[in-house]
């Protein structure tokens, strides 16, 4: 079988052994600016659009993607070389493997490169939207405030160097002052991260670096720039070498970064676009009055049930969430922490069975084809526990409802931070935070309660007795029984209790 380099010289050529676009690229322009064109953008939004792009009527929403940051040259490079094209491997849950080219993504630009023609694309007239998917880190706060960082140095440099950014709030700011000295309409600011309220946030974040850097841009802001809310939903893990392989050897196709991902996709977005928006919702979009509730259900169990699997399954010693959902102890461990801890927190849910959605997390976890890497899922947990975690707890505690089983997840993700478990296998810790985390997890040797300390994560929890309690009583017992008899213990715990 001959190969072929996914581009757009080989793309007829390609149509024959899998689904290409039936579109013309060369007619579709650019409407969206994406920041960050990782794997997740190209499982989810960016396929969403190429749905849409096959309507014949529809020429005017194509992406332009964002390497924001230094690291991403890599992913710029591959996209610019495939002329933005990519495959999408769908990964069924009977194995099956679905695979389709994708070409939303008519233009890519890397901003370190040339700052200067990324901001003024931003602040192009033709573009109406511009969205993110940064993570959760990348919002630049502090969890102990909620306020925003003036700390960080990259902060600082922007302020000093408006024309050669390094940040999205400087990138932001400068693109929005441009609509705005050039008399043109504002756009839609739209957050694809797992924040709660991630549009209300982004706007928080980006008016108080505006309101420093620019601050007679504010009232612009407020009037010009929308913020919607949303949900975003579609498991995927890192591709591995084994998936490019694959892809060569069943199909011909040369593709340097081919997207792997699950079936399972859901987008639920509060329908607030300033300059207009494509109709997502042809293709499997939903648009509401209120993200917030739905929203809510899946940072507290998708994302924190990922959470939770990554991180006792890093401490048993597996290397990919399906391993850990695969066992007993541990799928009944989340389990109870979905049924027990946050369930009572997420009150009434429209449209929604919980049940059902609960039991299909448990079978999308369990997918023994995706193998999503436990160190992919618990890469940046210092950012992710706060806002997966944390809300259920204090919810929790102020109904007095229970926590153990959240608090033997922070207090596994303590000695997780160790960077070894039980078995003397190091653990891979990729955290912005990583130095402090270890500090701490170390001192919890001596202190059980020294890794409660880093406030900028856990804010005053060191001081709720009660949760402290459990967390010290869940610490000890895995310290001197082993990750896997605690988790039989807690386990039975509850059971013995109903």
């Amino acid at each position: 079988m001959k190969n072929y380099k996914l581009n757009n010289m080989n793309l007829s050529a390609i149509s024959e052994r899998i689904s290409t676009p039936k579109y013309d690229r060369s007619k579709v322009t650019t409407g969206i600016v994406h920041v960050g064109i990782g794997g997740f953008h190209r499982a989810h939004e960016a396929f969403y659009t190429d749905e849409l792009l096959h309507d014949p009527t529809v020429t005017d929403w194509g992406i332009c993607g964002i390497a924001l940051l230094d690291f991403d040259t890599k992913i710029y490079n591959t996209l610019k070389e495939q002329d933005g094209l990519y495959t999408l491997i769908v990964k069924e849950l009977d194995g099956t493997l679905t695979k389709r080219v994708i070409g939303s993504i008519v233009e890519c630009l890397y901003a370190p490169e040339n700052p200067v023609k990324v901001i003024e694309k931003m602040a192009s007239s033709e573009v109406k939207i511009i969205s993110l998917t940064i993570t959760e880190g990348g919002y630049n706060y502090d969890e102990a405030t909620k306020q925003f960082d003036f700390t960080n140095p990259l902060i600082n440099h922007d302020l000093e160097n408006p024309q050669a950014p390094k940040t999205i709030f400087g990138y932001l700011t400068q693109a929005l002052k441009l609509r705005k000295e050039r008399g043109l309409k504002g756009c839609t600011i739209q957050s694809c991260d797992n924040i709660q309220g991630n549009g209300h946030f982004a706007k928080k974040m980006l008016l108080s670096y505006v309101q420093v850097a620019e601050p007679e841009l504010v009232a612009w802001i407020e009037a010009n720039v929308s913020f919607p809310n949303a949900m975003v939903d579609r498991i995927t893990p890192a591709t591995s070498p084994l998936d490019i392989e694959i892809l060569k050897e069943t199909t011909g196709i040369d593709d340097a970064w081919p997207v792997v991902c699950e079936p399972f996709k859901q987008w639920v977005i509060e329908d607030d676009f300033i300059a207009g928006r494509p109709a997502w919702e042809t293709v499997g979009a939903q648009f509401v009055e209120d993200v917030v509730p739905y929203e809510k259900m899946k940072l507290s169990l998708l994302n924190a049930g990922h959470s939770v699997l990554g991180i006792l399954g890093a401490l048993y010693g597996y290397s990919t969430i399906d391993e850990a959902a695969s066992n007993a102890d541990i799928s009944s461990f989340l389990r109870i922490y979905m049924g027990n801890e946050v369930t009572p927190t997420l009150g009434d849910l429209e449209g929604v069975n919980l049940k059902n959605y609960k039991f299909s997390l448990i079978q999308r976890f369990g997918n023994t084809y995706i193998k999503d890497q436990i160190d992919r899922i618990c890469s940046q947990s210092s950012a992710k526990i706060p806002i997966f975690i944390l809300p259920t707890i204090n919810t929790q505690l102020e109904r007095k409802g229970s926590i153990d089983h959240a608090a033997f997840v922070i207090a596994a993700f303590a000695i997780y931070s160790v960077g070894v478990n039980e078995f003397g296998t190091q653990l891979i810790i990729k955290d912005a935070m990583e130095t402090v985390l270890n500090e701490k997890a170390i001192a919890s040797r001596k202190n059980s309660e020294a890794f409660l300390e880093i406030e900028s994560i856990f804010g005053k929890l060191k001081n709720n007795t009660t949760f402290v309690k459990s967390y010290i009583n869940a610490y000890q017992n895995i310290i001197q029984n082993g990750i896997e008899k605690s988790v039989k213990d807690i386990n039975s715990n509850v059971l013995n209790k109903i």
